[in-house]
């Protein structure tokens, strides 16, 4: 059982088996919540709001509640950790890091909630409608948008759960939420963590279960205000259909086919790293992670080189290993995909530098992988992969690079490696995405907006943007 505890079988719907990527081995089950389940914990979530046992409290008491559920799961991180780490595969030190940025996010959400209000304006009209002069005194009012359901991912569970549930908390709404069925062992420690810190009983519901069950009962529940998803593009489309019983708000986070541009001027002691780094993390399970690496010709061949030598150096391990960098993936179904596009690309002409297949142990494990000699048709070149997997295309000039750079259906990051300020600040406004790094790889803070373009998603999370997605404007007139 690697330490965590079997959950006790759900008294409705069907059960989850859960597996622990790393051994292949069971942990656990839990509930795949049905229609009925949902309805209770929405009517729930309902309650609460319309009785304002949270949203009325007064801000600070809130703006305190928060403070403190990120002090617990500061005092609590190894634990969280541990779980985490067994439920997805991913290292003990990565687990660790994605749990205290949830601190900071919870902290940074807490420092809102005293600062939340609208505008007011005084409005003198001459004419218009009553055709007579007319003083108005005229404000806006910031108030919560009701229930949201949130959806979250399995390739970083804890933490993306926290960045929806920190601004739902703090704008005032109560919420349903509803963890990948990988992934599910974390999440249902949040229950109870809310609730320790001051959060009334019922205003965060936390439900497991399938995504083509809870998920979509969740999605077209028409006392659902708003769904917050984190996921793929394919099952955001689903969420836009499923949404519109109610026209429920919609924010989501969906897919990306992030480009890296790496330019002769590039400093490569910084570059080398900084690519790897962005390609592999989370054995390449983010939705950032730029796995088309453009580079011009100039500096080519040494980055190829120089990458495969990254990539090796890169420590395979399970969860329960220390001293490791990356883990495995987090199915046998994700596995084979991330090797069916690479043995695809392969025998359609590309050549792999390094990697390429599945390691001979236990687990999900695919081996960091760099590919050339892509063509820009290939699934490689196309698809999201979220895998260990990037191809290195050579260049020669900005409108070129460009070019290829924009040409998909996604838009959520891109990174740019150069030392011509001009150029950076120049390809930063041309490319589009809604997150571009300069000369850093995956630089993240709660402070600034964080959604993508195109095919990437709706919306925005974190900083103030992040807070308002949560919440209804209304404007209010006052004649004197």
């Amino acid at each position: 059982m690697s330490g965590v505890a079997e959950l006790d079988a759900p008294t409705t719907g069907g059960v989850i088996e859960v597996f622990n990527p790393s051994t292949e081995q069971r942990i656990g089950e839990v509930a795949d919540s049905d229609k009925a389940a949902v309805d209770r914990a929405v009517a729930r979530a309902r309650e609460t709001f319309e009785k304002g046992v949270w949203k009325n409290l007064t801000a600070a008491r809130r703006a305190e509640v928060l403070w403190r559920a990120a002090d617990i799961i500061k005092e609590r991180a190894n634990e969280i950790a541990a779980v985490e780490a067994i439920d997805n595969g991913m290292t003990r030190a990565h687990a660790r890091n994605l749990i205290l940025g949830s601190c900071e996010m919870l902290y940074y959400y807490a420092g809102w909630v005293t600062k939340i209000h609208g505008d007011a304006v005084d409005i003198i009209t001459e004419g218009g409608i009553m055709g007579t002069f007319q003083e108005y005194h005229g404000y806006s009012l910031m108030e919560p948008i009701g229930v949201v359901g949130l959806i979250i991912p399995w390739n970083g569970p804890f933490y993306v759960a926290i960045s929806k549930i920190a601004p739902a908390l703090a704008a005032g709404c109560s919420a349903v939420l509803k963890p990948a069925e990988e992934t599910p062992l974390s999440a249902l420690k949040l229950e109870s963590i809310f609730r320790d810190a001051g959060v009334p009983e019922g205003v965060l519901n936390v439900l497991t279960g399938n995504g083509e069950t809870t998920g979509a009962a969740l999605a077209a529940h028409p006392d659902v205000n708003k769904i917050s998803f984190t996921g793929s593009t394919e099952v955001g489309k689903i969420l836009v259909r499923a949404a519109s019983g109610n026209l429920k708000r919609l924010q989501l986070e969906l897919g990306g086919k992030s480009p890296l541009i790496m330019f002769n001027d590039a400093d490569l002691t910084r570059a080398i790293p900084g690519a790897a780094i962005g390609l592999l993390v989370n054995s390449g399970q983010n939705c950032c992670c730029t796995s088309r690496m453009y580079v011009q010709r100039g500096i080519y061949e040494e980055v190829v080189d120089k990458l495969a030598v990254a990539a090796k150096a890169f420590r395979m391990g399970g969860s329960e290993d220390t001293d490791v960098d990356l883990g495995p993936l987090i199915s046998a179904k994700q596995r084979d995909r991330v090797l069916g596009i690479v043995n695809e690309g392969v025998a359609r002409g590309a050549t792999v530098v390094t990697g390429g297949k599945a390691m001979d142990r236990p687990g999900y494990f695919v081996e960091p992988t760099i590919l050339t000699g892509t063509t820009p048709d290939m699934r490689l070149i196309t698809d999201e992969i979220f895998g260990p997997v990037g191809s290195v295309i050579p260049f020669d000039d900005e409108d070129e690079v460009l070019g290829w750079a924009n040409d998909t259906e996604y838009g959520l990051a891109a990174t740019l490696w150069t030392e011509n300020i001009g150029r950076a600040h120049r390809l930063a406004k041309r490319i589009q995405s809604g997150l571009v790094w300069v000369n850093c790889a995956l630089a993240a803070d709660q402070s600034l907006p964080f959604g993508g373009y195109k095919q990437s998603g709706w919306g925005h999370e974190r900083g103030w943007k992040g807070l308002e997605a949560y919440m209804n404007t209304k404007s209010v007139y006052v004649g004197l």
